[in-house]
C-alpha cells in the first residue's frame, strides 16, 4: 500500500455509459495522490484488496436520476449477495472484508449517473456532462484531504 486511500473505477468501457467509472480514473489519473484500480465488476477477491487502506472509494454509473448527475455517500458493509452471485454491490465488499479481514476502511460510493448502456456504443453526452461534475466534485476532495493531511502534519511539529 503507497497510500491509505485506495479508488477503485467500476465499469465496461465498451458498454456506453457503464464505462463512466473507468473514465473517471482515466481524468484523474494524473493528479491523483491515491492508490488507483479498474475492474469490471466488484468480486470477492476485492475483499482482500480493501482491506489493507483506511478509506476507500468506488466509482460507478448509475441508472439512478440523481440532482447534478452524480452522488456521494458513505456506504455500510451489508451482508447483500449470495453465492451464485458473480457481481457484488460496494457495501457487499465492504462486509467480506470487515468480516475475513476484521478491518472495515471508510468506504463511500461516488455515483455518476448514465442513460446509454448499449455494447459498442460511445459514451452520452449527459453522462460526459455528469462526468464532468463528479471530476470537479472529487478535486475539491482532494483539496479537502491535502488540507487536513497538511494540518495533521503541522500539529505532529509542534
Amino acid at each position: 500500500m503507497d497510500h491509505k486511500i485506495l479508488i477503485i473505477g467500476v465499469g465496461n468501457n465498451t458498454r456506453g455509459d457503464d464505462g463512466l467509472g473507468w473514465a473517471f480514473i482515466e481524468r484523474i489519473r494524473q493528479e491523483c495522490p491515491f492508490d488507483i484500480e479498474y475492474r469490471y465488476q466488484l468480486q470477492v477477491e476485492d475483499a482482500e484488496l480493501i482491506s489493507h487502506y483506511e478509506r476507500v472509494i468506488f466509482v460507478d454509473a448509475t441508472r439512478e436520476n440523481i440532482t447534478d448527475g452524480i452522488s456521494f455517500k458513505l456506504l455500510q458493509p451489508e451482508k447483500n449477495f449470495s453465492i451464485t452471485t458473480h457481481r457484488l454491490d460496494p457495501s457487499a465488499i465492504l462486509w467480506i472484508c470487515c468480516d475475513l479481514y476484521d478491518h472495515c476502511p471508510e468506504a463511500f460510493l461516488l455515483a455518476i449517473q448514465g442513460v446509454r448502456w448499449d455494447l459498442g456504443k460511445p459514451m452520452s453526452e449527459r453522462a460526459k456532462k455528469n462526468l464532468e461534475h463528479g471530476i470537479v466534485f472529487f478535486k475539491k476532495l482532494i483539496q479537502e484531504y491535502n488540507h487536513e493531511e497538511d494540518q495533521t502534519r503541522i500539529q505532529m511539529i509542534e
